[in-house]
């Protein structure tokens, strides 16, 4: 008697049935997740990944900082390359992110690539994850395998980036509560901010520094005072506070000068620098800047921690990783 009444009911009332969505959590991922459904997955990111450093050296780095944002809001799920739209503000206008997260461009080139060898089944997410790994093989770094199997998130917060990615102003003591957070220790912290030995600062996130530190209207004294005077110039007080600078001494090849250049106080970032006034990061920025090989262990070992952060929200395989998929009507035969 309820069959007529509810058939009626699917005639007249359009059902939308969102596309296919599950959750992951670290347990789920694995390396050579893509193996059987995808084998040519990986090398297809580092091709492009290649390609694009070729063209421009830089964009090693904007692609491996994605990660580090994408990752540490909501966990590694690709919402930080969700575009905004009339019903979400996304991340990428976040206070951390606004003139400073680039190389979107090189993601949706790998993504077309891969929709083109395994449509629908590599995800955004892990599609950053393997694409911060590649940079940072491809600029004499290490190389690793990557847990994958990621889910990409359904929307995006710029509030959410707001409340939890840190400024450049942001101090050591600072960053170890934000990464114990995240059941991240400070060998995680030192290590992975390692990642700034390659790519380039701001100005604009410098110039408190060289004129204004604290609010002073002196200089940080902790900034060695040629590199300083190197800086003054580069970045003058009335200049364009859009020129950039590198990290460190040598900023298009992953090694452990970024740590050397610490201890000899000349860290780009305020929130480089003050890992090695802390005590309890201090003996960290010494011992990698002693041992590059100890540094690229606990970078590895702190990338696959950080990858393996997950919301455990519903998810999908985006078609497009700028934007979630359109749902899908569901066409109903009687």
């Amino acid at each position: 008697m309820l069959l007529i009444p509810l058939l009626l009911l699917l005639l007249t009332t359009a059902v939308t049935v969102a596309t296919a969505t599950t959750t992951t959590g670290p347990s789920s991922l694995r390396p050579g997740f893509y193996y059987d459904t995808c084998p040519e997955a990986e090398a297809t990111v580092r091709r492009v990944i290649k390609d694009a450093m070729i063209r421009e050296a830089r964009s090693g780095a904007s692609v491996m900082r994605l990660q580090f944002h994408d990752c540490f809001v909501n966990g590694c799920d690709g919402s930080v390359l969700l575009d905004d739209t009339p019903d979400m503000l996304g991340e990428k206008l976040g206070l951390s992110n606004i003139n400073s997260l680039r190389s979107f461009e090189v993601i949706d080139e790998a993504k077309e690539a891969l929709e083109r060898v395994c449509p629908q089944t590599v995800s955004c997410a892990d599609l950053v994850v393997m694409a911060a790994r590649d940079a940072v093989a491809l600029s004499g770094g290490p190389d690793w395998d990557v847990n994958l199997g990621r889910k990409d998130s359904l929307t995006a917060s710029q509030e959410d980036s707001d409340n939890i990615m840190p400024s450049p102003r942001a101090n050591a003591s600072y960053l170890v509560d934000l990464f114990h957070r995240f059941n991240l220790s400070v060998k995680d912290l030192v290590a992975l901010s390692g990642s700034h030995s390659i790519g380039e600062g701001r100005c604009f996130s410098i110039v408190f520094r060289l004129y204004n530190q604290s609010g002073s209207g002196k200089p940080d004294p902790e900034m060695d005072p040629t590199y300083r005077e190197k800086l003054d110039r580069l970045c003058p007080i009335t200049g364009d506070q859009n020129v950039t600078g590198g990290l460190d001494t040598t900023p298009t090849l992953f090694d452990n000068q970024y740590f050397k250049d610490l201890v000899l106080k000349k860290g780009f970032l305020n929130s480089d620098q003050t890992l090695h006034m802390l005590e309890e990061t201090r003996a960290w920025v010494e011992k990698f800047s002693e041992d590059q090989g100890v540094f690229f262990e606990a970078f590895v070992e702190g990338m696959v921690k950080m990858g393996d952060l997950q919301s455990g929200r519903p998810g999908e395989i985006r078609s497009n990783c700028r934007v979630v998929n359109k749902p899908q009507i569901a066409h109903w035969d009687f």
